[in-house]
């Protein structure tokens, strides 16, 4: 693995880690898609550093066992607002 691809999938991990952000999140601030994201937080980050990989999975699943509120949340402003212009 070349070394940029490594800082990158341990400065993936730290942001997740730091922030709680999402995959969407973490691709956005660092300008690469998710699929990037995934791919560095899933497996490359698993050779690099197993415990490491172990912390952002844990984020991730918490992430991923709430977006359906986060989902709901965004629809209701969605409405609100809709309904303000009428």
């Amino acid at each position: 693995m070349k070394d940029y691809i490594a800082e990158r999938a341990r400065t993936l991990a730290a942001f997740i880690l730091e922030q709680k952000t999402t995959v969407r999140a973490a691709a956005k601030k660092f300008n690469i898609s998710k699929s990037t994201v995934h791919k560095d937080i899933t497996e490359r980050l698993s050779i690099l550093d197993e415990k490491l990989a172990k912390q952002v999975h844990e984020v991730l699943a918490e992430n991923k066992a709430e977006r359906h509120i986060r989902g709901g949340l965004a629809t209701r402003e969605k409405y609100k607002k809709y309904k303000k212009e009428i």
